[in-house]
């Protein structure tokens, strides 16, 4: 009985706070531009004075990744983010193309829940927030469990920010009692316009089965290729990198290395000189019974641990130095446990005898987990990146930089987003990198240019087609016999 009164209680938080949410944005509906962007800077510079005290909560209550690097991430939320959209225009008109006679006004679209993961709970607020806000929308939270009180708290710090900056702090809401229930009535709720969903697959289905429209994305499961002409220690050193941020925590982190069979060697001994270790056949079948559950879904219990957590609990020794598990990998799908998103320190380690079969590897793995989302190669030859850009089934070809910081942005020129659309192939309504363009409709204003009479004159006569379709046949026969004297002249 105690758990049916705290489903109809969640139930009940969701309808009040949407209702507070749809006030709100109804009012922020009449801001200016200015009047937004003072209320986004202001969330920016929160969201940079409690970094450091919301990357701590975060981390002890989830125990997923580090301090340092979550920081980081909620100052890229914060700062990173503001810096690239304070100078969009996302209020009122914000085009206008007088050689078309068209203008384009942009339409908030109103009350968005956003799904947030525990993996990146903090950082994922703020940004949801600020992109939410700027393109004129209120949004309520819909906390992962195991993150609730950093995530309350993130919220906190925001909807200080918005009452400071003039704003009505209901534009942000988060629901303090998370249930399944919860979240599906604020899915399903008929004042919410559109869901914002990052997390696991489960949530992602339920997104976009919910009758609401919905921005999902799915699981990475980026291959890195170090092709032969890189810069093999700068190549594994971005990789490590990459792959030890937050413990592996950002779904755009690398999950396996491809190089060509001559080069395995020296790819190895360079990943051994900058922290990998390479389990033995025995070691490597004892951690991928423990990193997989049975269903074949990644165990919770590796998520943004370190290294020596991990091979602690599967019951590995490993040098302390140690900075990422490498695994040997032949094979990918079910069997094959290091084919899989690990979002964690561990690699998968393959090779193949040419660039050729590297590329077909690579789709193959993206095709059984991760499509549409990132691949990164690191090459010195820009055909190399043209033949792979043009085959990988990924939304993000990421060249020369760390997979996980140029996913999502911070080392390349992509939009600043922790919500990474993986495209139709991937199941998601977007392949982009997720900002406020995607929160808003637009509505065209569109000035008449033509009258009917006017259009009649452009449209030919029959007599003028039938001439035409005969000029037509006869240079395409013509063509035909220049081409067959000209096969008999050359025989």
């Amino acid at each position: 009985m105690q758990l049916y009164d705290k489903d109809l209680l969640s139930v009940q938080e969701v309808r009040d706070l949407v209702e507070k949410a749809r006030v709100a944005q109804e009012v922020l509906s009449h801001f200016s531009q200015a009047e937004v962007d003072k209320i986004v800077k202001s969330i920016a510079s929160a969201g940079i004075r409690n970094a450091q005290r919301l990357a701590e909560m975060a981390n002890k209550e989830t125990g997923f990744g580090i301090v340092a690097d979550k920081v980081i991430k909620n100052i890229f939320a914060s700062k990173g983010v503001y810096e690239h959209i304070k100078d969009m225009k996302t209020i009122g008109e914000i085009a206008r193309d007088e050689e078309k006679k068209l203008r384009s006004i942009a339409i908030p679209v109103g009350v968005i829940a956003g799904i947030i993961p525990s993996t990146n709970p903090t950082s994922t607020v703020l940004y949801k927030a600020e992109i939410a806000i700027k393109s004129g929308n209120s949004i309520v939270f819909s906390p992962h469990p195991s993150a609730l009180k950093s995530i309350q708290e993130t919220v906190k710090v925001i909807r200080q920010a918005i009452a400071e900056a003039g704003g009505n702090e209901d534009l942000v809401g988060c629901i303090t009692i998370p249930t399944m229930q919860a979240t599906d009535h604020l899915m399903k709720h008929p004042d919410v316009a559109l869901i914002l969903a990052t997390g696991g697959s489960a949530m992602v289905r339920a997104a976009y089965s919910s009758g609401t429209p919905a921005i999902g994305v799915g699981p990475g499961n980026g291959p890195a290729y170090i092709e032969k002409t890189a810069d093999l220690r700068l190549a594994v050193k971005r990789i490590m990198d990459s792959k030890t941020f937050d413990n592996g925590t950002v779904c755009a982190s690398e999950q396996s290395v491809v190089c060509d069979t001559d080069m395995a060697e020296a790819v190895q001994k360079e990943m051994e000189r900058q922290g990998a270790y390479f389990l033995s056949e025995t070691e490597s079948r004892k951690l991928g019974e423990f990193i997989l559950r049975a269903n074949g879904t990644m165990n919770p219990a590796i998520v943004g641990k370190s290294v020596q957590t991990i091979a602690e609990l599967a019951g590995l020794t490993v040098p302390e130095q140690t900075r990422v598990l490498v695994a040997r990998e032949n094979g990918i799908g079910r069997g094959h446990p290091y084919s899989n998103e690990k979002l964690a320190p561990i690699l998968a380690f393959y090779t193949e005898d040419n660039y050729e079969k590297v590329c077909e590897l690579v789709r193959k793995i993206l095709h059984y987990e991760g499509a549409g989302h990132t691949f990164s190669i690191h090459t010195e030859d820009d055909k190399m990146v043209e033949y792979f850009a043009l085959r990988i089934p990924a939304s993000r070809i990421l060249v020369n930089t760390p997979s996980a910081l140029g996913g999502i942005g911070a080392t390349t020129g992509l939009t600043p987003s922790l919500t990474l659309g993986c495209g139709a192939i991937g199941g998601s309504a977007t392949s982009e990198n997720v900002g406020p363009m995607n929160l808003l409709n637009l509505r065209y204003v569109a000035f008449g240019r033509l009258d009917l009479e006017e259009i009649r004159k452009e449209v030919p006569s029959p007599e003028a087609v039938t001439q035409t379709l005969a000029d037509i046949n006869s240079a395409s026969v013509e063509l035909i016999v220049k081409k067959i004297i000209e096969r008999l002249q050359n025989a």
